[in-house]
């Protein structure tokens, strides 16, 4: 079986405005790059269930979020977060690619899978949009393989160089799931000490400062590893946020790209023989277009090469 790619048109039509550091090029970049392995399988996302969203988001908050799409121009649901008229199809189809993702591996047409699309989703809480993010793609893929496929330990992986304090909030009372996050510290959002670790103690945060280099990160993450290596997941979720990069316009972490292969491949190594190999990855951060796509393009080799145990 081979890597599937998930994406779709609609995520080019999420438009944020013209500056915007999350822009639809992000994923025309990576794309652009990954069509020149022929290793790869392309899907389209699909629907994400109701009653998934809403285990992921408040039922309230879901339904304010499909009002808030404007019929012209851009509607600012805070600060940073913006939505245009194309942004519904985006935001839902996001969260729907985590849906087909899993049913994919499920029903084994592939052996792993790597959704590119946007807008991304980390910083999405329960009850509200940030940074960027409308929903919580990651707490859908973890509700999803518990609802649907009676998974009990899943494991979350978020690499993006900011806290996924919106996964750390749909995951802060789930006994089924572990929540993992490496990020600059303090920063962008807030939170994600070391003192935050859920509700049942599920969740180690591990916060490094600016300026980290690969060694420095490396060897912080020895400690992702370790508990990877003591949970034993049943399934593995990456946020795969690519702006750790050294050359990424938002953030001071010191990685190349090729950190990300590595980065990838360690935690495989690690989780395959729990998981079976099982993973589905979501685009989350990235905003330099060139170092994006080379470390979403290593990212995705390490995929490639995993071995399913």
């Amino acid at each position: 079986m081979k890597t599937a790619i998930l994406t779709s048109e609609s995520s080019e039509k999420h438009i944020t405005g013209d500056g915007h550091p999350e822009q639809p090029k992000r994923v025309v970049s990576i794309i652009d790059t990954l069509k020149k392995n022929k290793e790869l399988l392309w899907d389209k996302p699909g629907v994400v269930p109701n009653d998934i969203l809403n285990m992921t988001h408040s039922e309230d908050y879901i339904n304010n979020l499909k009002d808030s799409f404007p019929k012209s121009g851009l509607n600012f649901l805070d600060g940073d977060t913006v939505v245009s008229p194309g942004s519904k199809d985006a935001v839902f189809q996001a969260a729907g690619s985590a849906i087909s993702a899993i049913d994919g591996i499920e029903n084994k047409k592939y052996k792993n899978a790597f959704c590119v699309v946007r807008p991304p989703g980390h910083h999405a809480e329960k009850n509200k949009s940030m940074g960027f993010c409308c929903i919580s793609n990651a707490g859908v893929a973890v509700n999803y393989l518990i609802k649907k496929y009676n998974y009990k330990r899943i494991a979350c992986v978020d690499f993006d160089v900011h806290w996924g304090n919106g996964n750390y909030d749909v995951m802060y009372d789930n006994k089924n799931s572990l929540y993992i996050s490496t990020h600059q510290y303090p920063f962008y959002p807030g939170g994600g000490s070391e003192k935050d670790k859920g509700k049942y103690n599920n969740s180690l945060n591990i916060p490094l400062p600016a300026g980290t280099n690969s060694e420095e990160y490396f060897n912080a993450y020895d400690r992702v590893l370790d508990k990877l290596i003591e949970y034993k997941p049943d399934y593995l979720i990456f946020s795969a946020g690519f702006d750790a990069h050294k050359n990424d316009p938002l953030a001071q972490f010191e990685l190349s790209s090729k950190d990300f292969y590595e980065i990838t491949r360690r935690t495989l190594k690690a989780t395959n023989k729990f998981t079976n190999g099982k993973v589905v990855s979501l685009l989350e951060g990235g905003y330099d277009l060139k170092a994006l796509a080379e470390s979403a393009n290593y990212h995705v080799n390490a995929l490639i090469e995993s071995e399913n145990k």
